[in-house]
């Protein structure tokens, strides 16, 4: 005679099972934002450099820093950001996050010159670093290990989509509105989110959290900079060869040599270097990286074309950008 078999007990409470899909609309709608306005921005481009009271007149170098001061600090404090949710709790770092980027946007929305729009974009990527890893730590803890598959489907199909509609979206917007529309729109949309996650989104956090790394977070952000900072200022002179530009974009690559070193000896690394020893994941790695360096660099300069050569409106542009 066999014992029947006991069920499982649910890892995941009844009261949150059953709004889990809403749960993930709502992490859905706050990564959606975050994301989007990694590429929202492209199609103002030309717009945001047209002299006042159009634009700001803003040089093609600031244009450039405008987008990669998001970039930059958005890339470079993603890994720490999702150990403080693990520490503080996920939700609270959710609104936080969400809070910040609204902020900065409604900020980047009025801002009155070009060094003022780069730095609220900085402000932005803060938020915004908070929130992406958090939203996917809190689906992973209200769905059931065999949902969790479709949901992070769901999740990453998201983040496909707002790289998509991004300069759709900012295409229609700057067809009726001034440049700032584009962050403004932000506002409502972070206002939505923070209300419907403090009405539904449980908090959870990691009962054994990693370590912080912030060595290493300084010497990627500093080693990135540096070199970002090279190459743009080498596209401005057109001259590779200029002493500043070497200086820098060396500098660069020396602060990134001594990062690669600091977290090989690390005991808690933001990032594993051993990885890369894998050719498979060094080699889609640097494919990823290449596709995405030039997808950025014809985007840019493809708006300017389309815009000021073709004569095509923002959203016309937008729309041919989608095949991209």
């Amino acid at each position: 005679m066999t014992t029947p078999a006991v069920p499982a007990t649910p890892r995941i409470p009844e009261a949150v099972h059953r709004r889990r899909w809403a749960i993930l609309g709502v992490l859905m709608l706050s990564l959606l934002i975050v994301v989007l306005d990694n590429s929202i921005l492209n199609v103002a481009v030309k717009t945001i450099s047209t002299p006042a009271p159009v634009g700001l007149g803003a040089s093609q170098s600031e244009l450039e820093w405008a987008i990669n001061s998001y970039t930059l600090v958005f890339a470079g404090l993603l890994f720490s950001a999702g150990l403080l949710g693990d520490r503080l709790g996920r939700k609270k770092v959710l609104l936080g996050g969400l809070a910040v980027f609204g902020i900065g946007s409604a900020l980047a929305a009025e801002s009155g010159s070009p060094a003022q729009l780069i730095a609220f974009r900085a402000l932005m990527a803060v938020g915004a670093a908070f929130v992406m890893p958090a939203t996917l730590a809190v689906l992973m803890n209200v769905f059931e290990r065999e949902e969790q598959p479709k949901a992070i489907g769901i999740w990453a199909g998201g983040v496909g989509l707002a790289i998509a509609i991004g300069p759709i979206t900012g295409g229609l917007l700057l067809d009726h509105f001034w440049w700032g529309s584009v962050f403004l729109v932000n506002v409502p949309i972070v206002i939505t989110a923070i209300v419907l996650m403090v009405w539904l989104v449980p908090d959870s956090r990691d009962p054994a959290p990693g370590r912080i790394d912030p060595i290493g977070v300084v010497l990627s952000v500093v080693g990135l900079v540096l070199l970002v900072y090279g190459i743009i200022k080498g596209g401005e002179l057109a001259d590779f060869t200029d002493p500043t530009v070497l200086a820098t974009i060396l500098g660069g690559l020396v602060v990134l040599a001594a990062f690669v070193v600091f977290e090989k000896r690390s005991d808690h690394p933001s990032i594993d270097v051993g990885y890369f020893r894998d050719k498979v994941f060094s080699a889609a790695i640097s494919v990823i990286a290449l596709v995405f360096f030039a997808l950025m660099g014809v985007t840019f300069f493809a708006v300017f074309y389309t815009q000021s050569v073709r004569g095509y409106s923002p959203l016309q542009t937008g729309l041919l950008m989608l095949p991209l």
